[in-house]
């Protein structure tokens, strides 16, 4: 008999576009795992929102990451293109606060992906789960997907 059985939970695409593997993020950080696990999308749509249920625990100042706490306790960071904490927080606008409870779906910011590139950024945006220690069994789905809609990543904890 088992004592403890595994839940099954997944997370939404935060941003409409092509999902592809972490390891194809062009940030070592990223790609090696350093920080956790998950994927890159490569937005086509402006529009950001919380790929689960949660709390939002961190917005960077500069508005190029944040962090959820899932509800199940899995901790998510969406991170906003790459090296895009040098725009100072120019084409992004944040919609919540930290401590604010978001569900599945519901609008966290915009990032203006033409101003993102036309400042010689890359709008890649890595999202994954940070305490994989807590988590077990993660599979990622590509392709493309849609935000809020899509399912991108599915786990046990």
């Amino acid at each position: 008999m088992k004592l403890f059985k595994h839940k099954n939970f997944q997370l939404l695409s935060p941003v409409s576009g092509n999902v592809v593997s972490i390891t194809e993020t062009p940030d070592k950080v990223f790609s090696d795992k350093v920080l956790g696990d998950g994927v890159t999308v490569i937005p086509d749509k402006n529009e950001v929102v919380s790929p689960v249920d949660g709390t939002v625990v961190q917005i960077a100042r500069t508005l190029h990451a944040i962090c959820i706490e899932a509800d199940n306790h899995a901790e998510i960071l969406l991170h906003l293109g790459i090296d895009t904490v040098e725009l100072n927080g120019e084409g992004f606008t944040c919609c919540v606060k930290k401590g604010e409870h978001v569900s599945a779906g519901q609008k966290l910011m915009d990032m203006d992906i033409d101003f993102i590139k036309n400042r010689g950024y890359s709008t890649v945006s890595p999202c994954i789960i940070t305490n994989m220690d807590y988590v077990k069994n993660l599979n990622v789905i590509t392709g493309h997907a849609e935000a809020g809609k899509t399912v991108i990543i599915t786990y046990e904890v």
